[in-house]
């Protein structure tokens, strides 16, 4: 099998119960954040991504893109969506268009690895381990009803948490934010890793460096694993200052598309994780660049996930080809994450999720499920 021709792509926006995300403008369950994506062949197998971005744009993307991608062989992910970055400069790097793309990257690696046989970490150089750590991503909220969502999935089996958004920060208050950190940590017990994401990428965010290290001093007596997006996502020598400073590791760059705008961030030494989205930075393709980048630095890669299902799949893959990813990101709750595929996914005792070794993503959709969430699903799973 030599050439596996696209013969469309479709959109599927998700929305009906969209989670709430804490955000200044919050999310409404009819809002669309999430779309997927079904490339079709020629061959009759059918590819499918994951885009983090509201399912129109992801619509009005495609009747850009199609020009460049109808016809191509959907064996060659790189060079197909390589091209597509590469002849859509001038409508602008890193927005919608680049989101699409990478929905469309990560639905070329399915196929190509149902093409072949062969599961996508496989394809991306070999596999370092058959499972990996969740952990278990939920928004922050007061301090009772903190302790109360992290007790509920750790009696699900989960080991690791990261608690984010919300009021923390936002409501400029240190004795409320350490309120709560201090719930989730007695709900996770002291075994379980736990993680805080200040979300500083949201509108208007009021606090800079001096916050920032007053805070992550508290989260030292937490045993906090990492601190993410404690400042805004633009502010480059305050991050590189922080980092130098923190008693914590610093987490970010979920906000940041293309592995070149990554470089300063990684070449100053910004970051101690760094974490880029699959489904909005350029798909498997460009996170495995940046990941493999961001370990010549001897910076830890584990990406953000704060997506779908078939995104999830998609960063179980990438963290079965990368040497030290350890932890990936599951959204506790999400219909978009449990209720979708044919197989939920599955802890084990251990609260490990075994990563798929079957063809391609190795998820399986499900259409009635699916059907919940998306008003015209005929031609996304048409042959």
């Amino acid at each position: 099998m030599q050439t596996v021709k696209i013969t469309s792509i479709v959109a599927a926006p998700l929305f009906g119960e969209s989670p709430k995300g804490g955000w200044s403008a919050e999310i409404k369950p009819e809002d669309s954040i999430h779309a997927l994506i079904a490339v079709h062949t020629d061959a009759g197998i059918t590819g499918y991504g994951s885009v983090f971005t509201d399912g129109r744009l992801v619509q009005a993307g495609l009747e850009v893109l199609k020009p460049l991608f109808a016809g191509e062989n959907a064996l060659e992910p790189e060079r197909v969506t390589e091209k597509l970055h590469q002849n859509t400069f001038w409508m602008g790097r890193g927005g919608t268009l680049t989101h699409v793309i990478s929905g469309i990257d990560i639905a070329l690696w399915d196929i190509l690895g149902k093409a072949t046989g062969q599961p996508v970490g496989r394809l991306l150089g070999g596999i370092y381990r058959r499972r990996i750590q969740p952990y278990c991503s939920l928004l922050m909220e007061e301090p009772g009803r903190m302790a109360e969502t992290v007790a509920a999935f750790r009696q699900r089996g989960f080991r690791a948490f990261k608690i984010g958004w919300g009021p923390f920060g936002r409501a400029l208050d240190p004795k409320l934010d350490e309120a709560i950190v201090r719930a989730a940590r007695e709900a996770a017990g002291d075994e379980a890793k736990l993680c805080v994401d200040a979300g500083a990428s949201d509108a208007h965010w009021p606090h800079g460096l001096k916050w920032a290290l007053r805070t992550a001093e508290m989260l030292r007596d937490f045993a906090v694993t990492w601190f993410e997006e404690p400042l805004r996502p633009d502010a480059l020598e305050d991050y590189c200052a922080l980092r130098r400073a923190s008693p914590v590791p610093i987490a970010g760059g979920e906000v940041l598309t293309r592995r070149q705008s990554f470089l300063p961030w990684l070449t100053r030494g910004a970051f101690d994780i760094v974490q880029p989205d699959v489904t909005k930075v350029g798909g498997i393709s460009e996170q495995r660049r940046i990941a493999w980048l961001a370990d010549e630095f001897g910076i830890k890669y584990i990406g953000h996930g704060w997506n779908t299902a078939l995104g999830l799949a998609a960063d179980l893959q990438l963290a079965a080809a990368m040497p030290h990813c350890d932890l990936v990101e599951f959204i506790g709750g999400s219909p978009y994450v449990d209720g979708i595929t044919a197989r939920p996914f599955e802890l084990d005792e251990d609260g490990f999720l075994a990563i798929p070794e079957g063809p391609g993503l190795s998820v399986a959709l499900d259409s009635e499920k699916l059907a919940r969430f998306t008003p015209e699903l005929k031609l996304f799973f048409a042959q």
